[in-house]
């Protein structure tokens, strides 16, 4: 059950140093396990090309840390591809401390594009050729950093995300785009959510099973 990532990393984190707070966190996590209806990943028919969305949410965790979300699907060779069911869903913390908002972001981009490489590789072996997989984002400057719009002064702790990236680019085995804050899925794997925004979003990601039902 996808919704249950972003959680279940935050109290894996606190397990070496577990307090009351983790031990009221962890009955919070098994009281709505508990409560919710039975949920299905459903996979609609698709050309079997791989696609991505790529968030980051800054300083959203204790000690200064970020989460990284990443949302891995199979869809169309088309400019926007459209949703289908996750075949890999990122919701993890970033090691290291980020020196700002578009550092985080390209530090998702990074884990989420090195999920892609191996995953196209797959997707090859098995007959299916891959286009340059597309990365959605919504950060505009880690967009415009990747793809040569800008070229930031002070980029020495992000130099081998960055450049990594750009070559990959450069190969043609990724393609990074813009688009709204509003449609990038990865969005809701790097945050902690109010009840009301996962009864909202859960759908995006599962069918419920009274809809089966129906």
């Amino acid at each position: 059950d996808s919704p249950l990532l972003v959680s279940l990393s935050s109290i894996a984190s606190q397990q070496s140093k577990p307090t009351q707070s983790t031990k009221s966190t962890a009955k919070q996590l098994l009281d709505y396990v508990a409560s919710q209806e039975d949920a299905i990943l459903t996979y609609n028919a698709s050309d079997m090309i791989l696609a991505a969305h790529s968030d980051a949410s800054y300083l959203s965790e204790p000690n200064a840390r970020s989460r990284a979300g990443g949302h891995l699907f199979l869809s169309s060779n088309v400019e926007n591809p459209p949703n289908n069911g996750a075949i890999l869903n990122i919701a993890q913390i970033i090691k290291n401390v980020m020196s700002s908002a578009t550092e985080a972001e390209l530090a998702a981009l990074y884990i989420v594009a090195k999920e892609c490489i191996y995953i196209r590789l797959i997707l090859e072996e098995m007959g299916h050729p891959q286009p340059p997989t597309p990365i959605q984002t919504d950060n505009k400057t880690a967009e415009g950093v990747i793809n040569n719009k800008i070229q930031p002064k002070r980029t020495k702790a992000m130099d081998m995300r960055f450049h990594w990236l750009r070559d990959r680019e450069t190969l043609r085995q990724l393609r990074f785009y813009w688009r709204a804050g509003t449609l990038n899925l990865a969005d809701y794997f790097t945050k902690h959510h109010s009840a009301a925004h996962h009864k909202s979003v859960r759908g995006e990601f599962l069918t419920l099973q009274r809809v089966l039902d129906e």
